[in-house]
């Protein structure tokens, strides 16, 4: 396994290439395990068209990194990627990708629910709702479901 892990963070309007990145990742030396997961912009019944993504360029991407980084020193990975578009997105289109890849598949299924958790939570997004109608709702509060999923890796807060 490589002595420091790749770790490749974007944030972006486009698309991305799930299988793509999953495989560039595969490609990795001494790794037995890629776990990917893609976040899918939900209709919610019909009753929405889509999202509107905003975050604050720069630090967006700088947080996501951190816990990327986080993810990296607690479980002995080869590699993440964090893809998180912003912009409207459509119901069906994919918003986040997150892959990691490691020697075992326990150490690539943590790593990759950790840094799933922790982006829901910290990265600075906000999203608003697109109904059907194609009117714009309020912006969208943080669930309490979300920090308590968070919650449960205890980050180290001097990390922060």
């Amino acid at each position: 396994m490589a002595d420091k892990p790749i770790i490749d963070v974007r944030v972006q309007a486009g698309p991305f290439d799930a299988a793509g990145e999953a495989k560039r990742l595969a490609a990795l030396a001494d790794v037995g395990a890629v776990v990917t997961f893609t976040g899918i912009c939900r209709s919610d019944g019909g009753r929405l068209k889509g999202l509107e993504l905003e975050h604050y360029p720069g630090m967006a991407e700088e947080e996501i990194a951190r816990v990327a980084g986080e993810a990296a020193r607690r479980w002995p990975i080869a590699g993440a990627v964090a893809i998180h578009r912003h912009g409207v997105i459509a119901a069906g289109d994919d918003i986040v990708l997150v892959v990691t890849a490691s020697a075992h598949r326990a150490a690539a299924f943590a790593a990759a629910e950790f840094l799933m958790d922790w982006l829901k939570t910290r990265a600075p997004f906000w999203k608003r709702e697109i109904f059907a109608d194609g009117s714009a709702g309020d912006w969208v509060e943080a669930r309490a479901a979300d920090d308590h999923a968070a919650d449960r890796w205890h980050l180290d807060k001097a990390a922060e």
